[in-house]
């Protein structure tokens, strides 16, 4: 059973640093061989590239545009009447996957629409969701990039998002029936959601193209106090045979390298698969100069 490999979700980790530039310097640093961002757009493709190669990186997963923000959007896969504004988000974050050699997208469903009721909409949303997904898969295809489906709780994090369970999700992917879409497991949620974890792990582990963690109920680290006994599942992931990445997204409570120190003691255990006889340095980088 190979060791788990992981990425740092740089949209949460080290958030003392200005800048992905400089989170890609530190990731590096830390021993990642690498890295995820939920929205890159604020930085020039180009100048990622560069710092992720300079880092010694490669990143595996960034998130289709949010929409607008500002009217409390988060996604737009389901949300009726911005299927242009989804296309035209898919097809920059399909730049951005090329220039950055991202091989996953996460394509985000959104939000029920404020003052609908989630019953009374369900079905207009999944059917914008499926023709979506549709398109997306055949855009995705001619690039060799897989999409991916995320269930969020909608328990803790966000109340109005449209997808959030397994379950929901896979049936979806079912309807949609294309191989080149995938579930996203984040442990978090799904814990949140339905418990249950070992079986839903194990029933839906053959359709999940990426991981994420963070711990329960306060999103911190792994080793941070909660209801998630972390060895158990990571030896479980391992047993099943996942060979996909595991996304550290949480919510440092301190340093974030000081914090690493389960993932350090993961690697002295399980060995790290690009540097376990190099020794890892975990002092991260200064903010950029610029």
């Amino acid at each position: 059973m190979a060791p788990l490999r992981f990425s740092a979700n740089l949209s949460w980790l080290f958030p003392e640093l200005p800048g992905l530039p400089a989170r890609l310097r530190a990731a590096g640093s830390s021993g990642f061989e690498a890295v995820e961002v939920a929205w890159p757009y604020a930085e020039q493709p180009e100048v990622l590239a560069r710092a992720a190669r300079e880092a010694g990186l490669r990143l595996v997963l960034i998130n289709t545009p949010p929409g607008d923000q500002e009217k409390g959007e988060m996604g737009l896969g389901a949300v009726p009447g911005r299927q242009a504004a989804f296309r035209q988000g898919l097809e920059q974050a399909v730049r951005y996957a090329k220039a950055l050699g991202c091989p996953r997208i996460h394509l985000m469903a959104g939000r029920v629409p404020q003052g609908a009721d989630r019953i009374a909409v369900k079905a207009e949303m999944e059917i914008v969701f499926l023709e979506n997904l549709r398109h997306a898969a055949g855009v995705l295809a001619q690039e060799d990039l897989v999409g991916l489906l995320e269930p969020i709780n909608t328990r803790i994090t966000d109340p109005q998002y449209f997808l959030d369970t397994p379950q929901q999700a896979a049936a979806i992917l079912q309807k949609v029936g294309r191989p080149n879409l995938q579930l996203q497991m984040d442990i978090f949620h799904w814990q949140i959601m339905d418990g249950n974890l070992t079986g839903n792990i194990r029933e839906f582990l053959p359709i999940v193209g990426h991981v994420q963690v963070a711990q329960v109920p306060g999103r911190g680290e792994p080793s941070s106090p909660g209801e998630l006994n972390f060895p158990y599942l990571f030896q479980l992931l391992e047993d099943e045979g996942y060979k996909g990445f595991v996304g550290c997204e949480y919510q440092p409570r301190g340093d974030t390298v000081e914090g690493l120190s389960w993932l350090r003691s993961y690697w002295d255990r399980r060995g790290h698969p690009e540097a376990a006889s190099e020794g890892l340095h975990t002092t991260h980088m200064p903010p950029d100069s610029e």
